[in-house]
């Protein structure tokens, strides 16, 4: 293991309930991460998705990819504490299996092209080796600051 549960908010700003990765397998530096996610029953999306029923939701399956691949991209940034990194769009998602408590989602994140603050990576979810989940996701950091001073009104 490259990074654990501790590790990663060192580097993710993301928080319980909605840290999405529990550790990180592999690292190529600009290329590729490989990280897990552990599904346990006592995430609260889990009580209305379905009763009887649980199937984690897809888009937190994507969070999950994305965040992984923000990892990655997060680790080059120096300055990082002031960055976050927000989606700007989604591509070709398709969702292969259900996803539920008890599995470990292995995401894959494979870096397309990084030019400036935009970012496209493509990603995979696997359980036991069989693909749950895929897409394409591009990506752009902004300053931290900017996102929180409010907007000045127009004269």
């Amino acid at each position: 293991m490259i990074l654990d549960v501790v590790g990663i908010q060192k580097i993710l700003p993301h928080r319980y309930p909605f840290l999405m990765v529990d550790a990180i397998l592999e690292m190529e530096r600009l290329k590729r991460i490989v990280g897990v996610k552990n599904v346990t029953i006592n995430e609260s999306h889990f009580q209305g998705h379905f009763p009887g029923q649980p199937i984690m939701p897809g888009v937190l399956i994507i969070e999950s990819m994305a965040q992984t691949g923000g990892l990655l991209l997060l680790t080059e940034v120096p300055d990082r504490e002031k960055k976050l990194l927000y989606f700007v769009a989604v591509d070709g998602a398709r969702f292969r299996r259900p996803v539920v408590p008890g599995d470990q989602l292995k995401v894959e994140m494979k870096v397309l092209s990084w030019r400036g603050d935009f970012c496209k990576l493509e990603g995979k979810a696997t359980v036991e080796g069989q693909l749950a989940a895929e897409a394409t996701l591009m990506c752009k950091m902004v300053d931290r600051e900017a996102v929180t001073k409010p907007q000045e009104s127009a004269k």
